[in-house]
């Protein structure tokens, strides 16, 4: 996938008696109470800033829109922002709701964030107003009543609510890779043996072993549900595997055609549109016959997991200049379509959901980080059942970022005194791997109202980089010799992503690697390309076509790998298409060695 440089819980049983006033009223009858609270929070440095204001609202509930205004005190100048539409006029600040966040309940909240610039101080706003009612933190009593007669009535209810255990309903278990075997895809095996057979040797062993690793089956268009061997062909086949093993089998699929797909990009473009009743053909002619198998009775007692849309949200948070990034963003289409599969899939017991959530080098800046967190949770809350229709989240899909840099452990190192982070290749992310960005977004999500127990997943088909060039230490007088001489990642700058030469197969899928983690998986499967290396006339019709940043003699722009080579391999065909010289690479290069 691209790279962008720039539930289960315990159960409860409570018991709540409620006593209420029923008034009949004959005359004048205004508004209820209003009333809202601000949580204003910066990450600072010498000349700029982040914030994350949360407003919440504390009277009558708002469902047709919402504006958040405040005045800055010196000459902090906003020059980015997320989660809301920002205007500034002078000190005086406005923010509006998106377009997908409208509404905001009793005790509901909404997070936003911006980029800033001052000098000076940076003192925080004092006051706040939200549809032009002041947030001193308690409701504003507006409410007056004219009656000529009064019945009042007493009643004293007791509801008993009991909560079953979301950590194993109806089977569902807590991590499903536990005590399970991985589904072989028989079609992705066959590949891989025919290949290894032509090649022989020692190497031909090599590639062999691959093939006893599960991979994920992609769904990337409406015809993949029946094509071939088709969705319901691949769950027979893992059934019959199920029964041959004797425990537990986990099936994984990757659910991946949503309108203005990887809307940053041209590789993986997909055959909807947003402009083209895209979100309304996706709801009925891709997820809805999806959950209908996958809902089939008969595939009860496999796990399923489904990976939900690789490069949707992120993009939302990082390229929503592009036009058809700012579609998908103002339309709704991305975190509609989210809602509705998860939605769909969470009302089928033994289907797990794991949300994509990019990598380090996409989304590890602050910057991006702390508004990705507030979108993710703001699209899953919004859903039928909140926090529990996600089981977690799965980073590096389809990417090269290795699980650990063992060489650059602390991004705070600092030598010639400058901090490890602050190296051309690392452009001060302090998040140089994906263990630790996933220890973190665990962290932040559970801090923003997840349950603990969600879990993370690592794709790590191609993120070995073994091989002779895999090194050993670090040593340098300077924060760049020495990042260059010890990173194992070894590509010419993390914003590349397509077919990367001297990537290697990483770890095998292991269930419960290092705490929180539920799995190492291979949603990607090795030998598959990432996009065709050469021109096209245009997209074939499946909706892929030439990506620039898989053409080998390209150089990006600055945001997109900072004016680099690619690194893309040659003679590579379109996205997901068998590619045997990547193959035969990602095996002479893998770490552990096959």
């Amino acid at each position: 996938m691209r790279s962008r440089i720039l539930v289960r819980g315990g159960s409860a049983v409570a018991a709540l008696t409620l006593c209420t006033s029923a008034l009949v009223l004959v005359g004048n009858q205004a508004s209820a109470a209003a009333g809202c609270s601000v949580d204003y929070q910066t990450n600072q440095w010498d000349t700029g800033f982040t914030a994350n204001v949360t407003v919440n609202n504390l009277g009558d509930a708002i469902s047709n829109g919402w504006t958040l205004e405040w005045d800055f005190s010196g000459n902090q100048q906003i020059t980015n922002h997320w989660n809301s539409t920002i205007t500034q006029s002078g000190r005086h600040v406005t923010a509006k709701n998106p377009d997908w966040a409208k509404g905001l309940a009793t005790g509901g909240s909404h997070s936003l964030g911006f980029q800033a610039s001052y000098s000076g101080t940076n003192d925080k706003p004092t006051s706040f107003k939200l549809n032009g009612t002041a947030c001193t933190g308690g409701p504003v009593q507006t409410t007056t009543s004219t009656s000529t007669s009064t019945t009042t009535t007493s009643t004293s209810t007791t509801t008993t609510t009991t909560t079953q255990d979301p950590g194993n309903p109806d089977g569902h278990v807590a991590n499903p890779y536990v005590g399970a075997a991985g589904y072989l895809n028989p079609d992705y095996v066959a590949q891989v043996d025919a290949l290894a057979t032509s090649t022989g040797g020692t190497l031909g062993t090599a590639m062999r072993k691959v093939a006893q690793n599960s991979t994920a089956v992609w769904m990337d268009r409406i015809g993949a549900i029946t094509a071939g061997r088709g969705l319901r062909g691949h769950l027979d086949e893992a059934l019959r595997q199920q029964a041959a093993a004797g425990r537990p089998v986990v099936f994984q699929v990757v659910v991946y055609d949503l309108p203005n797909r990887d809307c940053a990009a041209l590789a993986s473009n997909g055959e909807l549109q947003v402009s083209q009743n895209g979100l309304a053909r996706y709801k009925a002619e891709y997820v809805d016959p999806i959950a209908a198998i996958l809902g089939d009775p008969k595939y009860r007692d496999l796990r399923i997991v489904a990976i939900i849309e690789p490069d949707s949200l992120p993009n939302l948070i990082t390229n929503a200049a592009k036009p058809k990034c700012a579609e998908a963003k103002s339309s709704g289409a991305y975190v509609q379509g989210v809602q509705y599969a998860l939605n769909k899939l969470s009302a089928i017991p033994n289907v797990y959901n794991y949300l994509d959530i990019a990598h380090s080098g996409w989304l590890g800046w602050d910057s991006n980080l702390v508004p990705a967190v507030q979108l993710y949770t703001d699209v899953v809350r919004g859903t039928t059942k909140g926090f529990t229709s996600v089981d977690g989240f799965v980073s590096n899909t389809a990417n090269y970022t290795p699980v650990d840099e063992p060489n650059l452990p602390d991004p705070t190192q600092t030598v010639g005194g400058q901090p490890l982070k602050s190296a051309k290749f690392y452009q001060w992310n302090p998040y140089f791997d994906e263990a630790d960005f996933g220890a973190e977004l665990h962290r932040r999500f559970v801090a923003a109202g997840f349950p603990s127990s969600i879990g993370m997943l690592i794709d790590t088909s191609r993120n070995g980089w073994g091989g002779a060039n895999r090194p050993t230490g670090a040593t340098g007088s300077t924060v760049d010799e020495y990042v260059n001489s010890g990173r194992i990642d070894r590509r010419l700058h993390r914003g590349n992503w397509c077919n990367q030469t001297g990537a290697g197969i990483g770890a095998r899928p292991q269930a419960a690697p290092r705490p929180n983690f539920d799995a190492y998986v291979w949603i990607k499967p090795p030998g598959e390309s990432d996009g065709i290396a050469t021109k096209t006339d245009g997209p074939n019709e499946e909706g892929k076509q030439h990506d620039p940043m898989c053409d080998p003699a390209f150089r990006g722009d600055e945001q997109a790998n900072g004016g680099n080579l690619t690194g893309a391999m040659p003679g590579a065909p379109h996205a997901g298409v068998w590619f045997p010289a990547q193959f035969k690479s990602l095996v002479e290069n893998a770490y552990p060695a096959l």
